[in-house]
């Protein structure tokens, strides 16, 4: 009986260990990625209906609420379109999800405000998915546009648009494609299946292999990148034949459905950042081609994607030479890492598509014309309110500092709420300004700032106890020893705590960091 008390004293003290790794792990921004897709057998992945998950790095905050059609969009929109109502459809990858910004400033809402602030009974239906290139974006229109009924059908394109609308697979998601004629290709798609339970730990996304990227490699002997990079590159006509025949062909059938519908297609191009800020272009050819400005173009892909919906017969909008005049270094249109549009940006792109659509006459001139900024003045949310840390800190300092001046009768109590505030002060600063700190640098870095400042304070922690090390190792032995499995987490939990007060009380200038980590 005892043999099996000290095996199960092993094993909580085991997972012990590797609970609070993993919770550490979490906390350090390090966990499994939060997905919103699942597998469908259409179109490679969907959106998971009802789902609501939120993202976070030190660039952007974004929350996604799906419906129960799967749309980040309002939670009563029905297929059924009332009479009188122009239904606009977009379609689109990450940037008309809206990856990295909230719903108010994703410009498919501000379209859709916008349009009904001036009058019009417009409802748009944002269909974007993280991960679609056109071909999907085409294949959802066939298996439903019957049901949703569009008057109107904007495709959003991106520049890795193109190398995928050439696979038949983004990694190891299957997903469709066209042929260069305009015919989905035939076959069954199959279920790659549910991510292990490991995996789904942030153990697991932190050991476990992943998939490895397709890459390309320039013919002038670059080194390799990415290959959805690829239409980045001049003089690779070869390389790119099929993905830009098949580009063209999924255009083709958009047309195609659009006329069968009785909608309007138009095709928007979303220039890349590297278009619209030389500074930034020359940056990422260095850092992350490894090429000279004179081998590739970041217009190219804009081009390419200008030429399939020519040759499909399907307008399109250019908003580059607009983009370009809008942004500027102290007012830029897209996040510094993260390679999507922020709230400026979004707003130039809905101001561009909303003037252009109307000028060619796709969008009937409003009656009550009002102008993209005067709605964003009336959407702003009125100045004020506490701040979300006061409350805390007075409830922590009326609360801590009567506990002191009551325990301490002999020091006057203004003196000890003084030193209570000034020592909660000094917590709060650090908590908030490290994450302000932190938050300016890029999410890989600043996670890894993180977890040396975490590993700093405790190895002074684990210095400043010294022998008493040994001593808690023998408690913690005695206990296993003795099979007292049962008591395992509090004692873990008693000689934690107990450790860091005694090293905060014994050396004054990392206390404030050591109540930090409570």
């Amino acid at each position: 009986m005892k043999a099996l008390n000290v095996l199960l004293a092993l094993l909580v003290s085991a997972l012990i260990a590797v609970g609070v790794f993993e919770g550490g792990l979490r906390l350090l921004g390090m966990g499994p990625p939060k997905v919103l897709n699942q597998f469908d057998s259409a179109l490679g992945w969907s959106k998971q209906p009802g789902l609501s998950v939120s993202r976070k790095t030190g660039e952007y905050r974004a929350k996604f609420e799906l419906n129960e059609h799967g749309f980040r969009d309002d939670a009563d929109q029905s297929a059924a379109k009332p009479d009188g109502t122009t239904r606009v459809v977009a379609l689109g990858d990450s940037f008309t999800l809206g990856f990295a910004v909230e719903r108010d400033d994703l410009f498919v809402d501000q379209l859709e405000a916008w349009w009904q602030a001036e009058g019009s009974n417009v409802d748009v239906v944002n269909t974007g998915t993280e991960g679609y290139s056109t071909d999907q974006e085409v294949a959802w229109l066939l298996a439903h546009g019957d049901e949703w009924k569009p008057d109107v059908v904007l495709l959003f394109a991106y520049e890795n648009d193109i190398y995928y609308n050439g696979q038949d697979s983004y990694g190891q998601f299957p997903k469709p494609r066209f042929t260069p004629g305009g015919e989905l290709e035939p076959g069954t798609l199959t279920d790659p299946g549910e991510r292990s339970f490991f995996q789904r730990t942030a153990i697991g996304n932190l050991v476990s292999s992943k998939p490895k990227p397709a890459l390309f490699t320039p013919s002038n002997g670059g080194r390799q990148v990415l290959a959805d990079f690829a239409p980045l590159f001049l003089g690779e006509a070869e390389a790119l034949a099929d993905p830009l025949a098949r580009t063209a062909g999924a255009l083709k059938a958009l047309k195609a459905k659009c006329d069968q519908l009785g909608a309007k297609a138009v095709v928007v191009t979303i220039p890349s950042h590297s278009v619209v800020d030389e500074t930034y272009a020359a940056s990422f050819g260095e850092k992350v081609l490894g090429a000279e400005r004179s081998a590739w173009d970041p217009n190219q892909p804009v081009e390419f994607l200008l030429a399939a919906a020519a040759a499909a017969g399907v307008p399109a909008i250019d908003p580059r030479a607009q983009l370009k005049a809008q942004h500027s270094d102290d007012k830029p249109l897209y996040y510094d890492v993260d390679f999507h549009l922020n709230p400026a940006g979004n707003r130039a792109l809905a101001s561009i598509v909303h003037d252009e659509l109307q000028s060619m006459g796709v969008v009937a001139a409003p009656a009550q014309p009002v102008a993209l900024a005067e709605l964003a003045a009336g959407q702003e949310k009125e100045p004020g309110g506490l701040p979300g840390w006061l409350p805390w800190f007075l409830g922590l300092w009326l609360g801590v500092g009567g506990l002191y001046s009551s325990y301490y009768k002999d020091e006057k109590a203004p003196l000890a709420f003084l030193k209570v505030g000034a020592l909660l002060g000094t917590v709060f600063t650090i908590a908030i300004g490290g994450t302000t700190l932190l938050g300016m640098l890029p999410p890989a870095v600043s996670r890894w700032a993180l977890l040396g400042i975490v590993v700093a304070i405790l190895g002074f922690v684990a210095y400043k106890l010294g022998d008493r090390i040994g001593t808690i190792t023998e408690l913690i032995v005695a206990f296993v020893g003795r099979g007292h499995w049962y008591l395992m987490p509090l004692v873990v939990i008693l000689l934690t705590v107990g450790s860091l007060l005694v090293v905060a009380a014994s050396s004054p200038l990392v206390a404030p960091f050591i109540y930090t980590l409570f």
